[in-house]
C-alpha cells in the first residue's frame, strides 16, 4: 500500500465542525502499539495490517481485509489452472501431454505463475524489504524469501535450461516450481483474509456498544415546545423527553417521572435500574414503560458509553507483559530459521539423492515457509482483543492488557468500606428520646444549617417521618465535634462525647444505649437541650443489597477479603461480622491507604484495591490491580486497572475469571503456534526422509501455516463465550 493516498473514513455529518487535528484517522498495530501511522497500511516491524486507532460504529471494511480478498482471488483464478497443467500427466486420458509438450507446458506454467508471484505476491515483498530496511526480521521476510526463491529458480530453470549442471536435472529435464510457488502466495493470501476478517471480528464488541446509541433526543424548549434535534445538537443542560422504550440519548439526571431502565449493555446487569427524580441515567441505555423529563449532564465524547468505548479500545492496543515473551523468541526466531533453512539446502545439496540441488532447494523453502511465525505474533493481541471486548460487555472494564493478565494472581483484596461494601449514603437508623419527634423535630431545625453528610440523613429521616422542622437562630458549627444554636427558643446541641464534654453535659445515663448502638455499626450523635442530655440518634451507612453475595463469592475465589475504613472500631467490627470479611482495618485517614496497600504487599500478599473517591487514587494506583468501583470518579478510572461500571463487588469475581480463562486461552495460542512450527520444520527440512522417504513439499507448508494462524484465531474467539 503507498503512503500517497490518505484513506478517510469520517461519519461526521456535514453541519458538524471539522474533527480536532489530533483525529487524523490514526491506525495502529496490534502488536506494536508505538506504531501509529496515517491511513491503513502494514507496520514497518512485524508486516502485520494496521488496524483503526478509534473503533467507529457500523462495519467500516478494513481496506486491507478488501486489497488481501481482491489478490486472493486473482490468484485463485490463476492458481486453479496452473496446478491442473502441473499435473497434466498424472490426469486421466493424459489430454493435456498430447496437446502441449514439456517445454510448452514449462511456459504455460510460466504465464499462470508470473501474475500470482508478481501481482498478488506483491505486498509480501514490499514487506519483506521494509522488514530489512526496518532491521526487523518476521513473518514477511521468510514468505518473501521463500516465494522469490521459488519463483526466481524456476523462471531460470524455464529460460536458460542450458545454464543448469546435472545436480538439477530428473531424467535430463530441469525440474520447474511454479505450482508450488503459485499455491504458496494463494494459501498465504487466503490465511491473511481469514485473519483479518477474524480481527474485525475481535472488535465487534465495541461496535455493537458503539452501534446501541441513540441517534436523536426529543429536546424541551423553555416554553414547553417539543422537537426532536439529532444527538450532536444536544447541550449540557437541556432539558429532554424520554418516551416509553427509547434510548437515553446522553447521561443526565431524571428531573420528573418514574421508570425502570434496562441498562444491562453497559452495567452488564440483567435487571432494570428503578428511576425517579434525582437518579443518574446513562446515555444510550434502554428505557422500559415510564416517561422521564430527563436533563443532559455529559454529552458528547463525555458520556460513559463513549468513554467505554475509549478505554477498551486502549486496552485492546496495550501489550501485555506475557507477549514479551513471544516478542524475545520471534527476534531470535526468524534468523534460526534462514540458517536451518540454508543448513537444509547444505545437507540436500552434499548428501541428498539426485536431483541433489533441485531437492536442496524445494526443502529450503518448505522450511521457511512452514516456519514462519505468523501464528505466535497473534497468540496475545487476538485474545486480549476478544476479552477487552467480552469484559466491556459484562460491566467490566481493563485499562490495559496487564490488567487482564495480573488480575488472575490477585489474593488479597482491599475494600474501602464507604460506597464499596455500603451505598455511600448515610441514613437515619434509631432516635432515642421521651419525646421521639419533638427530639427529631429540635435535631432536624438544628442540621438544616449543616453540610455534614451525617447532618443530610438526620434531616432525610425527619422528612421520611413527616416531621417539620423549625427556624434555627445563632447557627454555628464546630468542627470535629458538631453543631450548636437556638431553636424555637431553647438551647440545643448536637454532636459528639466531646461535643458534650465541651458543652459540660452528661451523657452518663446515655453512654451504655450509644454503645450498644456503635456494636451495631451505627454512628451516634447526642442531642442536648438547654444543657441536659435529651436523647441521642443513630446514622448508619446501609450495607448493598449485593455485598454478602459477593463477598461469598469472593471467598470461594480463594480471595482474602480486607476492609479499609475511616470509621471507629467498634462500627468496622460490626460491619465485618455481620459481612463475614476476613480482616478489618479501621481508623485509616484518607492519606494513609496507599500505606496500607504497600504493607500488605510487603507481607507478599498480591493485592487489588477496590474504591470509589478522589481520595483512593493514590491506593488503586499502588496496588497491583486497581479496582474503580462505579462510574465514580475520573479520577479513580485513570489511575485503576480495571473500572466495575454497576459498582458491583459480584463483578470483580467476574473479571477475576475472565482473566484466567483469557491467560489460559493465549496459553493454548502460543502453544499451538509453537508446537506447529517446531513440529513442522524437521519435517519440512527433511528429517523424515531417510526413514519414511517423506517430504514436505512447500505447497503443505503453505497450507499449514495458514491453518495455524487460523487455528490461532479460532481458539481466541471462543473467549466469546467463555461463562463468567
Amino acid at each position: 500500500m503507498d503512503h500517497g493516498h490518505h484513506h478517510h473514513h469520517h461519519a461526521h455529518a456535514p453541519s458538524e465542525p471539522p474533527p480536532p487535528p489530533e483525529e487524523v484517522d490514526h491506525w495502529t498495530c496490534p502488536m506494536h502499539p508505538e506504531v501509529i501511522q496515517d491511513g491503513p497500511g502494514s507496520c514497518p516491524k512485524c508486516g502485520m495490517a494496521l488496524e483503526p486507532v478509534r473503533a467507529t460504529a457500523g462495519d467500516t471494511e478494513n481496506p486491507e481485509l478488501r486489497d488481501m480478498t481482491r489478490r486472493l482471488v486473482f490468484a485463485a483464478v490463476f492458481t486453479v489452472p496452473l496446478l491442473v497443467v502441473s499435473m497434466g500427466d498424472m490426469l486421466p486420458g493424459q489430454p493435456l501431454s498430447s496437446l502441449l509438450s514439456p517445454r510448452g507446458r514449462v511456459f504455460a506454467e510460466l504465464a499462470l505463475a508470473t501474475p500470482v508471484c508478481l501481482w498478488a505476491a506483491w505486498p509480501f515483498y514490499e514487506r519483506a524489504v521494509a522488514s530489512l530496511k526496518h532491521r526487523s526480521l518476521n513473518m514477511f521476510t521468510l514468505i518473501g524469501l521463500g516465494v522469490s526463491v521459488a519463483y526466481v529458480y524456476s523462471l531460470g530453470a524455464a529460460l536458460a535450461p542450458g545454464l543448469f549442471p546435472p545436480s538439477f536435472r530428473e531424467h535430463g529435464e530441469v525440474a520447474v516450481y511454479f505450482e508450488a510457488s503459485g499455491v504458496i502466495v494463494t494459501l498465504i493470501l487466503l490465511g491473511q483474509v481469514l485473519e483479518l476478517r477474524a480481527r474485525s471480528r475481535t472488535s465487534q464488541a465495541i461496535r455493537a456498544l458503539l452501534d446501541m446509541q441513540a441517534t436523536t433526543a426529543r429536546r424541551v424548549d423553555d416554553d414547553g415546545e417539543e422537537r426532536d434535534v439529532p444527538l450532536e445538537e444536544v447541550r449540557v443542560g437541556d432539558r429532554l423527553r424520554v418516551r416509553p422504550g427509547e434510548k437515553i440519548p446522553v447521561d443526565g439526571v431524571v428531573l420528573e417521572g418514574a421508570s425502570a431502565v434496562d441498562e444491562s449493555m453497559v452495567t452488564g446487569e440483567p435487571i432494570p435500574a428503578a428511576k425517579g427524580e434525582g437518579d443518574a441515567v446513562i446515555g444510550s441505555t434502554l428505557n422500559g414503560s415510564g416517561g422521564l423529563l430527563m436533563r443532559a449532564e455529559r454529552v458528547g465524547a463525555d458520556t460513559l458509553l463513549s468513554r467505554i468505548v475509549d478505554m477498551v479500545s486502549q486496552a485492546q492496543r496495550s501489550r501485555a507483559p506475557i507477549q514479551r515473551l513471544a516478542d524475545v523468541v520471534s527476534g531470535y526466531f526468524v534468523p534460526t530459521v534462514i540458517g536451518v533453512a540454508l543448513l537444509t539446502f547444505a545437507l540436500w545439496a552434499a548428501f541428498g539423492p539426485e536431483p541433489r540441488m533441485a531437492h536442496a532447494l524445494i526443502n529450503a523453502v518448505a522450511v521457511l515457509i512452514i516456519a514462519c511465525p505468523c501464528a505466535l505474533g497473534l497468540a496475545t493481541p487476538i485474545s486480549i482483543m476478544v476479552a477487552t471486548g467480552k469484559g466491556a460487555s459484562l460491566g467490566v472494564l481493563f485499562k490495559d492488557a496487564e490488567a487482564i493478565e495480573v488480575m488472575r494472581q490477585v489474593d488479597t483484596l482491599v475494600v474501602d468500606k464507604t460506597g464499596t461494601l455500603t451505598e455511600g449514603r448515610p441514613k437515619l437508623m434509631s432516635v432515642e428520646a421521651e419525646d421521639e419527634a419533638g427530639l427529631l423535630r429540635l435535631a432536624a431545625s438544628l442540621e438544616r444549617g449543616s453540610e455534614h453528610p451525617l447532618a443530610e440523613a438526620i434531616v432525610a429521616g425527619a422528612r421520611d417521618r413527616g416531621v417539620a422542622p423549625a427556624e434555627v437562630s445563632g447557627f454555628e458549627s464546630v468542627t470535629g465535634k458538631g453543631v450548636r444554636g437556638a431553636v424555637d427558643g431553647r438551647a440545643v446541641a448536637l454532636g459528639n462525647a466531646a461535643m458534650m464534654a465541651a458543652e459540660g453535659v452528661d451523657v452518663g445515663p446515655l453512654a451504655q444505649r450509644a454503645e450498644a448502638l456503635r456494636a451495631e455499626g451505627q454512628t451516634v450523635m447526642f442531642v442536648a437541650v438547654d444543657g441536659a442530655a435529651a436523647g441521642l440518634v443513630g446514622v448508619a451507612d446501609p450495607i448493598k443489597e449485593s455485598t454478602p453475595e459477593a463477598i461469598r463469592a469472593l471467598h470461594e475465589e480463594g480471595l482474602r477479603v480486607v476492609m479499609l475504613t475511616g470509621d471507629s472500631e467498634t462500627t468496622a467490627r460490626a460491619v465485618a461480622r455481620a459481612l463475614d470479611i476476613d480482616e478489618v482495618i479501621a481508623g485509616v485517614l484518607p492519606d494513609q491507604k496507599a500505606d496500607v496497600v504497600g504493607r500488605l504487599q510487603e507481607g507478599g500478599a498480591i493485592v487489588a484495591m477496590a474504591g470509589d473517591g478522589v481520595n483512593d487514587a493514590p491506593a488503586l494506583a499502588r496496588a497491583q490491580v486497581g479496582i474503580a468501583m462505579g462510574t465514580g470518579t475520573d479520577v479513580a478510572m485513570e489511575s485503576a486497572g480495571v473500572t466495575l461500571v454497576q459498582g458491583d463487588l459480584r463483578a470483580i469475581v467476574r473479571a477475576r475469571r475472565l482473566s484466567r480463562a483469557t491467560l489460559a486461552n493465549i496459553k493454548q495460542n502460543l502453544f499451538f503456534a509453537f508446537a506447529y512450527n517446531a513440529a513442522g520444520v524437521p519435517v519440512a527440512a527433511g528429517a523424515l526422509y531417510p526413514f519414511f522417504g517423506l517430504l514436505l513439499s512447500p505447497m503443505f507448508a503453505a497450507a499449514a501455516m495458514s491453518f495455524s494462524s487460523v487455528s490461532v484465531i479460532t481458539n481466541a474467539l471462543w473467549l466469546r463465550r467463555v461463562e463468567v
